[in-house]
């Protein structure tokens, strides 16, 4: 072979393994960057969850209560939800919004308000209804706003947003008026604890066979040990940061601070954000973006179901995941904001780009595979040699980004279950490693939604509902 060609063949060779390499160190330093910042997060959630300090109940009396319980297809559980917010706030006035149901819903609701004058109805029709929750909440809003008396002290007067099948802990009120939530006049919403009302079912698939139900009692349990751990820890680092999220589900918004929000311009009567998939944690967006503030309380909580269908869980969490992603349009306003600090926009940054992190993961994977096959074909000798320096490091990264999920597991046995075992908290722990792996899995399904232009919004079915063999697992305007 003559030198020239021989020495262009060695050249192109060591192009071909420089290039290689190169891309292996960015993934190894990508994937670093990803842990690293997971693990930042974990530890200051961690603290927060550690040195929570509760504040001293207040008067609900000084406040009136509104709360909005939106209802779409909800008979299996409205009267059931209607009777335990009675009972958990006697004063309460009850609006509850039939998003155009189709089943006895509203029937249900007017039997009550038979019987409870503190029940009413808001009642949707089509082309309307169905096009999203922050729809219905709005319609909630404009019929409170014209029932309420023209002097009333609209500074004092508080909505809570209630799931269909939520259920407010006894106390409830006292602490979301305590003197670091709504007691204080600058706060303009606040966010409670949620937790899964079905965690200790040990049967909650009647009928079925062993694996089916232990499968769905895991399932629960980790929604459980999400939102009453991870979440938790979440919310009380963003009370530190002055980012905190909103829910769906336990939310309390003073009514003047919606109001502010209509004042802008093409949002008149609408505070809650329309066709939005996350309206939740975008009103409190808004909300901070336009000076208020928020906060969480800890110290109590409404209960919910957990899902027991894997089917209906990944529905519902893609659609999260994909309200997160429109959630990006905010980046600009939030990094210009006055409003919040550089560790509450450092916040909001990782809270926005985490889908879009799980999503280059999942496509970076097969590169990473791809790469490693070529150089064990091409270059055997350079492709042992990298593994052989950089392999242990990223096995310790793996095995350090496992452990936080392993300590919720943890916290979760001392909050929660003190009567059981260190191994069960183990147990739990590894249980929700794997758990937060669908987060790959929504995440990549809600990104392809996106391209596909699907933006519905997908009301998730309930444990309760009858399902023909066949149907839809949530149903999509």
């Amino acid at each position: 072979m003559p030198d020239a060609l021989h020495d262009w063949i060695v050249l192109r060779q060591d192009a071909v393994v420089w290039f290689a390499g190169l891309v292996s160190l960015a993934l190894v330093g990508y994937m670093a960057f990803v842990f690293g910042r997971f693990l930042l997060y974990w530890a200051g959630s961690r603290h927060a969850f550690r040195h929570n300090r509760p504040a001293e109940p207040g008067d609900p009396a000084a406040f009136q209560w509104h709360l909005v319980i939106p209802c779409r297809d909800e008979e299996a559980v409205v009267t059931q939800t209607l009777a335990g917010l009675r009972d958990s706030a006697p004063g309460a006035h009850l609006w509850v919004i039939d998003d155009d149901s189709e089943d006895a819903t509203r029937d249900l609701v007017l039997a009550a308000a038979a019987h409870d004058d503190r029940v009413h109805l808001v009642q949707r029709r089509r082309p309307h209804a169905r096009i999203g929750k922050g729809a219905a909440l709005n319609a909630a809003y404009r019929e409170i706003t014209a029932w309420l008396p023209e002097d009333t002290d609209r500074s004092r007067v508080v909505i809570g947003v209630v799931d269909a099948d939520g259920r407010l802990d006894p106390g409830t009120l006292p602490q979301v008026c305590n003197d670091k939530a709504l007691g204080r006049p600058d706060t303009g919403a606040v966010q409670i604890g949620v937790r899964m009302r079905n965690a200790d079912d040990e049967l909650p698939l009647p009928g079925r066979g062993r694996t089916a139900n232990a499968f769905a009692r895991a399932l629960v349990r980790m929604q459980d040990i999400e939102f009453q751990a991870n979440n938790a820890g979440m919310q009380l680092l963003r009370r530190r940061t002055g980012s905190v999220g909103l829910g769906g589900n336990g939310q309390f918004v003073r009514l003047t601070a919606l109001d502010s929000l209509t004042a802008e311009e093409g949002r008149a009567g609408r505070p809650w954000p329309e066709r939005a998939l996350l309206e939740d944690y975008e009103s409190g967006l808004d909300l901070r973006l336009a000076g208020w503030r928020l906060t969480h309380v800890a110290e109590t909580q409404v209960s919910q179901e957990g899902l027991i269908s894997l089917r209906r869980f990944l529905t519902q969490r893609t659609r999260w995941a994909q309200g997160n992603m429109q959630c990006l349009r905010y980046t600009g306003r939030v990094l210009r904001s006055p409003y919040y600090t550089w560790s509450g926009k450092a916040e909001v940054l990782y809270t926005f780009l985490q889908p879009v992190v799980c999503v280059l993961l999942v496509l970076l994977f097969p590169l990473s595979l791809g790469i490693t096959a070529a150089g064990l074909v091409l270059f055997p000798a350079e492709t042992a040699d990298f593994h052989v320096r950089f392999g242990p490091w990223m096995l310790l990264a793996f095995a350090v980004a496992t452990l936080p999920m392993v300590l919720w597991g943890f916290a979760y046995r001392r909050l929660v279950h003190p009567d059981r075992s260190r191994l069960t908290g183990l147990l739990w722990g590894v249980l929700i490693w794997l758990y937060a792996y669908h987060l790959f899995v929504v995440a990549t399904r809600a990104a392809a939604r996106m391209l596909l232009g699907r933006n519905g919004w997908a009301k998730t079915r309930r444990n309760a509902e009858k399902v023909a063999l066949g149907a839809p697992t949530a149903l999509e305007s």
